[in-house]
């Protein structure tokens, strides 16, 4: 039986020939008031996250890296036309196996969508991993020491993103959220991120139970403030720590500076008394790395 070409709305599939179903990859999409773009954009807001358990995940890397850690995608939203490479295709076939909807988009409707001044053409809607503490327990288990980051009520999901890539890179064995303040699946923290987002445990807790944790497993607790006698460069940052970070306006809540073993600054030598938080961990992660070595 051949396969026949149908119609729903402003919609366009396929046709399954067996079942009359449409195929989850001859999607087309071409109007912004479309149902399914409607849903995307309710996801740039955190009550639509929490309340579906969707999160968006645009760009090549950062599709990529979510797949390779698996990520569920529910969907992946596509505009060939805004492709940068040749990989695409693979991505997407490796993406269909698993199940995930291929919808292609007109490019008024993917620039709608899309998060970015100069979209890649990729949009997936992911589903978020709810992951704990048990989850960066099994992480650390037989490693010798860990490398852990705290970032205690970060802001800007931009900063929060920075965070996850440093972390990343200087090869931290995981980050604690921190009495939130913004949602690790923000698209702009998923963004910053690189997709790093998905290469590592990063689990969102109360400060409490982050301290329980940290001193359960003797892990030192390294709390970053300009107030420090001691410099970044001093400290032992060998053994098992675990960095902690706060915001720029308020710093590290009593708590933490109360609880930590050592304290330390960041040498300022201008009027600045700090620098930016997503910098400052930066510098003490890869200090870490650097004595590691």
């Amino acid at each position: 039986m051949p396969v026949k070409w149908s119609s729903r709305g402003h919609e366009c599939y396929r046709a399954d020939p067996m079942h009359g179903a449409p195929m989850p990859h001859d999607l087309h999409i071409t109007s912004t008031a479309n149902p399914k773009i409607k849903e995307l954009l309710a996801l740039r807001d955190k009550r639509d996250r929490d309340k579906t358990g969707l999160f968006l995940i645009e760009g090549y890397r950062e599709l990529s890296r979510a797949l390779s850690a698996g990520v569920g995608c529910r969907a992946i939203y596509v505009c060939p036309k805004f492709f940068l490479g040749t990989n695409e295709g693979a991505l997407l076939d490796e993406a269909r196996k698993k199940g995930t909807h291929i919808i292609t988009c007109d490019e008024k409707v993917f620039q709608k969508i899309s998060y970015r001044d100069r979209p890649d053409g990729l949009l997936g809607l992911g589903h978020a991993m709810r992951k704990t503490l048990l989850d960066l327990e099994d992480a650390i288990r037989g490693v010798e020491n860990p490398l852990l980051v705290v970032a205690e009520s970060i802001e800007k999901p931009g900063n929060l993103g920075t965070i996850l890539r440093s972390a990343d890179g200087a090869g931290a064995h995981g980050v604690i959220v921190s009495d939130r303040c913004t949602d690790i699946y923000n698209p702009n923290v998923v963004r910053a991120s690189v997709g790093t987002l998905f290469s590592q445990p990063v689990i969102e807790t109360s400060t409490e139970e982050a301290i329980a944790f940290l001193k359960k497993h003797h892990i030192s607790i390294i709390a970053s403030t300009p107030a420090a006698s001691t410099l970044y460069y001093e400290a032992d940052l060998a053994k098992p720590v675990a960095i902690i970070l706060g915001t720029e306006q308020l710093g590290l809540k009593d708590i933490w500076l109360e609880t930590a073993d050592i304290k330390v600054r960041i040498p300022m030598k201008g009027l600045a008394d700090s620098l930016n938080v997503a910098m400052a961990s930066t510098i003490l992660l890869y200090e870490a790395a650097r004595q590691r070595a």
